[in-house]
C-alpha cells in the first residue's frame, strides 16, 4: 500500500501580496480614494497640522514593535544615509500631508482632485529633471489616456465645466503637495536598500517629529482638537488605511516596477472615489462613469506595462 502523495505547502498570501506591484498600487489608491473628502470633512473637528503629527507618531507606534528588529538590524544603513532619509521624511511625510489637509480647508473636493490628476506628470518631471529618465511613448500615451478619463468621470462628461471652474490659495497648497510627493516617488528609488518596516518607521516618525513646533503653534492659535466619535472614526481610518497600508503598498510598488510606471496608478483614486459615491451615497451609475472608468484603466494598464518601462 503506496502512501499518499504529500500535500503542497499552503501558499503565503502575505509572500503573494509582496510581489504584485499592480495590486499593491490599486490597493493604495483604493485608501486615498477616501482621504479628500474626509479632510474636508472632518476640517472642523481635526486642525489640519495636527492631524498629520498624530497621523505619522500614530503609524510609527503601531509598526514598532515589527518594525523594532529591522530598525536594529538596519541602523548603520539609515544613519549613514540621513540626510537623503530625513528629505524623504519631510517631502513625503511632514510637509506633503499636512499642506493638503490644510488646504481642503480653502478649496473643494472637485479642485483638488483635478489638482491631484496631474500627480503623474510631477512624477515624470522630477525622474527627468533629477535622473534624466524619460516617459516612453506607451507611459506617455497611458498617462495622457488615463487623465482624460479621470477628467471625464470629475467634470460628468461635460469638459465645458473646465471654464467655470476657479482656483484660489487652496489649490495653490494642494499642488504644492503634489510637487512635494513627485519629489518624494522619484527619490525612492536611490534610497538606501533596507527592510520596508525599518523604512516606513523610521520616515514616520521623523516626520511627525518636523511637525510638532507647528502643531504647537496651530494649539496657540486657539485651534482645538475636538475628542468625538467623527474624530476617533477619522483617525482610526486615516491610520490604519491611507497611512500605515497604504504607504507600505505605494513603497514596495515604486521598489518593483519603478515611479513612471506606478504614477499612472494616482488616477485610479477618483475612479474609487466615483464608486463609493455610487455604492455608498446612492449617485446614479451614468454612461460618463463607465466611459471614464475605461479610459482611465486603459491607460494604466498601457502605461505600466513591462515593455513601457524601456527607454
Amino acid at each position: 500500500m503506496t502512501s499518499p502523495a504529500p500535500l503542497p505547502p499552503a501558499r503565503d498570501p502575505v509572500g503573494w501580496l509582496n510581489n504584485q506591484p499592480y495590486v499593491l498600487l490599486t490597493l493604495t489608491s483604493l485608501f486615498w480614494a477616501g482621504n479628500i473628502v474626509l479632510a474636508r470633512h472632518v476640517g472642523d473637528h481635526v486642525p489640519p497640522i495636527t492631524l498629520t503629527t498624530i497621523r505619522w507618531f500614530g503609524v510609527f507606534l503601531i509598526l514598532l514593535p515589527f518594525a523594532w528588529p529591522h530598525l536594529k538590524r538596519d541602523w548603520k544603513v539609515l544613519r549613514a544615509h540621513l540626510p537623503l532619509m530625513l528629505f524623504l521624511s519631510l517631502i513625503g511625510f511632514a510637509y506633503n500631508n499636512a499642506i493638503s489637509f490644510w488646504a481642503m480647508q480653502y478649496t473643494q473636493a472637485l479642485n483638488a482632485l483635478l489638482i491631484q490628476s496631474s500627480g503623474p506628470l510631477f512624477v515624470a518631471m522630477w525622474s527627468l529633471v533629477l535622473f534624466g529618465v524619460r516617459l516612453t511613448g506607451a507611459q506617455l500615451a497611458g498617462i495622457a489616456l488615463s487623465l482624460m478619463g479621470v477628467l471625464t468621470i470629475i467634470l460628468r462628461g461635460d469638459f465645458s465645466a473646465l471654464a467655470s471652474i476657479s482656483f484660489n490659495k487652496g489649490d495653490v497648497m494642494f499642488a504644492s503637495s503634489l510637487v512635494s510627493f513627485g519629489l518624494y516617488s522619484a527619490l525612492m528609488p536611490r534610497r538606501p536598500v533596507t527592510h520596508q518596516l525599518s523604512l516606513i518607521s523610521f520616515t514616520t516618525c521623523c516626520g511627525a517629529l518636523m511637525l510638532v513646533p507647528f502643531s504647537v503653534w496651530e494649539f496657540s492659535t486657539g485651534a482645538v482638537l475636538k475628542f468625538d466619535f467623527l474624530t476617533l472614526a477619522t483617525l482610526a481610518y486615516i491610520l490604519i488605511f491611507p497611512s500605515t497600508l497604504a504607504y507600505m503598498f505605494f513603497n514596495r510598488g515604486l521598489a518593483l516596477i519603478g515611479p513612471n510606471r506606478a504614477a499612472p496608478f494616482f488616477h485610479l483614486v477618483p475612479v474609487f472615489g466615483s464608486a463609493m459615491a455610487i455604492l455608498l451615497l446612492g449617485e446614479q451609475l451614468r454612461l460618463f462613469h463607465l466611459v471614464g472608468y475605461a479610459l482611465v484603466l486603459a491607460g494604466v494598464v498601457i502605461a505600466s506595462r513591462r515593455a513601457s518601462a524601456r527607454k
